[in-house]
């Protein structure tokens, strides 16, 4: 265990309200761009400012030999390519807050894919996480099928992201890297945009490139602060950050962006949206806390 230096836990507290605001924030870009062009846009950009970043801080930026490629590919495909793309879709068919809750049940479906895939070992913790999940997901389905212009094809696409993004951590977790890891997400996020740059010119109508002025804040914030500053931070916590910081952020996560959709999109939660935001703060607590506990016992 590691304690914060209090630059750290600034860097820490700014994280987590960079991630938790990004999601009204994309929702309104949204308004008058089409996701997948959105998210190839400045997904590129962002790609583009991290190499110049990291170039300059002396990192290799070069993937070397098939073995390398081969990581940025296969680990790309659902980490980054699956994610953001299923993820974007999600917000385009829900309310932010409601797609940031259902996004983060990512944890616990990472959990539940190591018992299934990977023969890990089932615990009571990791059964209280999944009914918990699915019921806030049952809670948010309800919600959408009773409202006449309820969108639940939205959950299925933010479903489609977690699982994405679970199995991603997954194989990350057991690939054996020799590309920098930083080097790894730019070149990920490269190849990624450039995939979704050509599903949007195939799947979108052609975008128009005459935006609000709070469009273009939208798109200045997802570049600058979402793929850029955030990765920047995140890579500078990672190594020091204490497993149970580390979950308690991820838990304000979806807390943040429900509660700061009011004011930047004027969405306002429904009780089965707070409902649901608890049931997924307690699944993540259940398998992610958990887990510190098991590495107090082995350091001890």
């Amino acid at each position: 265990m590691t304690s914060l230096t209090r630059r750290q836990l600034v860097g820490l507290v700014l994280l987590t309200l960079m991630w938790g605001v990004n999601w009204p924030v994309m929702k309104l870009a949204l308004r008058e761009m089409g996701p997948l062009h959105f998210r190839a846009l400045t997904m590129g950009l962002g790609a583009a400012a991290l190499a110049i970043y990291f170039a300059a801080q002396g990192l290799r930026m070069l993937p070397i030999g098939r073995s390398e490629w081969r990581d940025v590919a296969v680990l790309g495909l659902p980490n980054i390519l699956g994610w953001h793309a299923f993820s974007i879709i999600g917000v385009a068919h829900l309310p932010a807050g409601r797609a940031a809750i259902l996004g983060f049940t990512m944890p616990v479906w990472t959990v539940a894919l190591g018992v299934l895939l990977y023969r890990e070992r089932l615990t009571a913790r990791l059964l209280v996480a999944v009914v918990a999940v699915l019921f806030g997901i049952t809670l948010l389905l309800w919600n959408e099928w009773a409202q006449l212009a309820g969108r639940p094809a939205g959950i299925a696409w933010m479903q489609a992201a977690a699982f994405c993004w679970a199995i991603g951590t997954i194989w990350m977790r057991r690939a054996r890297l020799t590309l920098p890891a930083q080097t790894l997400v730019v070149w990920m996020m490269a190849l990624a945009a450039l995939v979704m740059a050509m599903l949007a010119a195939m799947l979108e109508p052609p975008q128009r490139w005459h935006f609000s002025a709070a469009v273009w804040v939208s798109l200045v914030w997802s570049v600058v602060i979402n793929y850029g500053a955030a990765q920047v931070i995140w890579f500078a916590l990672v190594r020091v950050l204490p497993p149970s910081t580390s979950a308690m952020s991820v838990m304000a996560v979806p807390l943040i962006g429900t509660l700061s959709a009011p004011l930047i999109v004027g969405e306002w939660p429904h009780w089965q949206d707070l409902a649901a935001m608890v049931c997924v703060v307690v699944a993540i607590g259940a398998v992610l806390l958990r887990r510190e506990q098991l590495a107090l016992r082995q350091v001890s």
